[in-house]
């Protein structure tokens, strides 16, 4: 009898878990080039939602297999192989659709994991801990001590940021919605939390001794974007990377004629496209020796079944979640 395995589909865009289906699929050969790598783990991540959606900026063709991330071990590989042998961990590439059991896939766009990394957290190495990697590193030159602003500071990316920043030595001020996140956040490595509000800059400045703050990252957008703004010193800048309230930022005049303040933003998807392999791996070689240190994890609050995608799904679109939710392989 053929070997089978499972994977999701989607054939058309919309809600996802009314479009998204769970089928099975002959077990992949792979050819002299490639390895068929068995999953490990995959997050579900907010990108993925807007991709079945149709509302990201890149899409598939049709039908696709969602999942921007994940992990797998390779089974077997193609006569041609050379350095992937069987047993390795790997994070697949960025874009391929990681909600499924099994793919078979060209060896040279797989990254090695080193052992010492649990599975479910190699899974989620590749977009947040890299994003955040990049932003404190491609826009302002740090130095230690320096202090970064950030917006949703408890999540995924922004958890990245606050641990990152910690072994670099740099200081954070992680605004959030919510007090109880305070106790949180600091264990995490956060020097300052603060619930948004009209006061923040007041606030801010007492929190830091009105230490000069160069760097801001905004994942919010709207007002409370702009507030964070308004504690950057003169010739600082804000890279936005995400727009959870969808609400576009209004810069007042003043800002950039005055201040001279600098608005750009980052996206994983260009930074990829855009890095040499060199670039690739200088950008993870730090960022597995914290995850090995157990210096960078990311939560997870639940781990499903890929036959239970539709109660995984409604599960992460869920707000006020203490970490994500993941698919699991066994």
């Amino acid at each position: 009898m053929m070997k089978r395995f499972k994977a999701a589909i989607y054939e058309t865009h919309g809600n996802p878990a009314e479009v998204l289906r769970i089928v099975e699929q002959t077990w992949p050969s792979p050819g002299a080039d490639e390895v068929i790598v068995k999953m490990s783990a995959a997050p579900i991540n907010p990108a993925d939602l807007n991709a079945i959606e149709g509302k990201y900026p890149v899409q598939p063709p049709l039908p696709a297999t969602p999942g921007m991330e994940g992990a797998g071990v390779v089974v077997e590989v193609g006569s041609a192989v050379r350095n992937l042998p069987v047993g390795t961990l790997v994070i697949l590439p960025h874009g391929f659709g990681t909600w499924r059991e099994a793919c078979a896939i060209a060896a040279d766009k797989l990254l090695a994991v080193p052992a010492g990394i649990e599975p479910i957290q190699a899974a989620m190495l590749k977009i947040n801990p890299v994003t955040a990697w990049r932003m404190l590193h491609d826009f302002v030159s740090l130095k230690a001590g320096d202090w970064v602003i950030q917006n949703a500071a408890n999540s995924a990316a922004g958890r990245c940021v606050i641990q990152i920043a910690r072994e670099l030595g740099y200081r954070t001020v992680n605004v959030v919605r919510r007090a109880e996140l305070f106790e949180e956040l600091r264990a995490e490595g956060g020097d300052v939390v603060l619930v948004d509000g009209e006061n923040l800059r007041d606030e801010v400045a007492a929190a830091t001794g009105r230490a000069p703050i160069r760097l801001a990252f905004n994942a919010v957008g709207g007002e409370n974007a702009l507030r964070v703004a308004k504690t950057l010193t003169s010739d600082g800048t804000m890279v936005t990377y995400g727009a959870m309230s969808l609400q576009p930022l209004s810069i007042p005049n003043g800002m950039l004629i005055f201040k001279n303040l600098r608005f750009t933003g980052f996206w994983v998807n260009k930074w990829y496209d855009d890095a040499t392999p060199t670039q690739r791996a200088e950008t993870f070689a730090p960022l597995f020796d914290m995850a090995k240190r157990g210096l960078l994890r990311t939560k997870v609050e639940k781990t499903y079944p890929l036959a239970e995608a539709k109660v995984a799904i409604a599960h992460a679109s869920q707000n006020k979640r203490s970490g994500k939710i993941v698919f699991e392989f066994v």
